[in-house]
């Protein structure tokens, strides 16, 4: 049975997307059929860091959602890529499926104008899960709350929420979780991310942990090689042995219930 999950940030510029890509990519190293969406629909972006190439996209999640293709047709396989990416360094014994947004101005435009029916998602989801045969279905949110991402945290097993040390992300943290509790979601992780490697570690955990009354599955600091990856390419990847892929790991081992 999939395990649907939700990654959602109150605001943007937490590292999301970044986060969902790597987690996606470690389960699929574990033998793992992964599915991941991008729902962000106003402002797109996970399919650069798959290197697929908006041009040559015959079909978005946008097509699906207005009834133009069935949803098996907006997933691309990016298994292949992410082998290159790896190259020796291992085997990514299961596979990625990326269900991308479009990035098209007028299509964007027309999401913002008329909106999509919301239900119609949720029937995606299923459907997905169905016809690719998922283990994991990864859920790249849209920051903030709206109708579409409580949907998607209301349906999922897990609900990942990503914050950075600041006070701006703690309140709208606060009230996230606050919805994710009142949704009943089975698991909820808290990962902090883009922290000063300076900072205590231990207390900033203890004090996210009391805050929220959740557990804190991994702690991100600031990284100087992903931000001069600068999102072409899929870090834990590209560096299998660096502690940051370390504390990714973590996570993807969470979300695998070990």
């Amino acid at each position: 049975m999939t395990k649907i999950i939700s990654i959602h940030s109150f605001r943007g510029g937490t590292g999301k997307s970044n986060l969902t890509a790597n987690v996606a990519a470690l389960l699929s190293l574990n033998g793992q059929r992964v599915g991941v969406i991008d729902t962000d629909i106003q402002s797109p972006g996970i399919h650069v860091l798959f290197g697929l190439e908006e041009g040559k996209l015959p079909y978005t999640l946008n097509d699906y959602l207005w009834g133009k293709c069935d949803i098996e047709k907006t997933a691309y396989d990016c298994t292949e890529t992410l082998q290159k990416e790896l190259g020796e360094k291992g085997k990514i014994e299961g596979k990625v499926y990326l269900i991308p947004s479009s990035i098209k101005v007028n299509e964007i435009a027309q999401i913002l104008s008329e909106g999509y029916d919301v239900e119609l998602l949720n029937q995606g989801f299923q459907q997905l899960n169905k016809e690719l045969k998922l283990d994991y279905l990864l859920i790249d949110t849209h920051p903030g709350l709206n109708e579409e991402t409580i949907i998607s945290i209301g349906l999922s097993d897990v609900t990942v929420i990503i914050l950075r040390p600041d006070y701006q992300d703690y309140q709208g943290t606060a009230v996230t979780v606050e919805v994710a509790k009142e949704l009943d979601v089975p698991k909820l992780m808290l990962v902090v991310n883009k922290v000063l490697p300076d900072l205590d570690f231990d207390a900033l955990k203890e004090n996210v942990e009391l805050t929220y009354n959740a557990s804190v599955t991994a702690i991100l600091p600031i990284c100087n090689e992903m931000i001069r990856l600068a999102s072409q390419g899929i870090f834990s990847l590209r560096y299998p042995d660096h502690p940051f892929t370390k504390e990714l790991e973590k996570i993807a081992l969470s979300l695998q219930g070990e």
